[in-house]
């Protein structure tokens, strides 16, 4: 079953894909030919296949929380451009109120 221009042309309507005439006749056999390899796969016989979201295993790749000392305020403060109050100083996003 080749597709033809007009059916690449809804295709493209559809996807809201603006396709010259010279677009949609090199993209019809293209088209065709990924058609035939999805056709292809779909013969195969999945039955002891189970069903998979992932090809591997996914796994948790995050280390566990553990509770360490941090940097001392004064000390994180010192390496700031600007400080204020015990506090980094950065400049006021407009539109927000003081």
């Amino acid at each position: 079953m080749a597709l033809t221009v007009s059916e690449v042309a809804k295709l493209g309507q559809l996807a809201r894909i603006e396709l010259s005439e010279d677009e949609l006749s090199r993209l019809a056999p293209q088209l065709e030919v990924i058609l035939e390899a999805v056709a292809q796969v779909s013969m195969l016989d999945t039955t002891d296949v189970p069903p998979t979201s992932h090809p591997e295993p996914l796994t948790n790749v995050f280390r566990p929380d553990v509770l360490e000392p941090s940097l001392p305020r004064e000390q994180a403060l010192a390496m700031a451009p600007a400080a204020e109050d015990d506090r980094f100083r950065v400049p006021r996003i407009l539109g927000e109120e003081a």
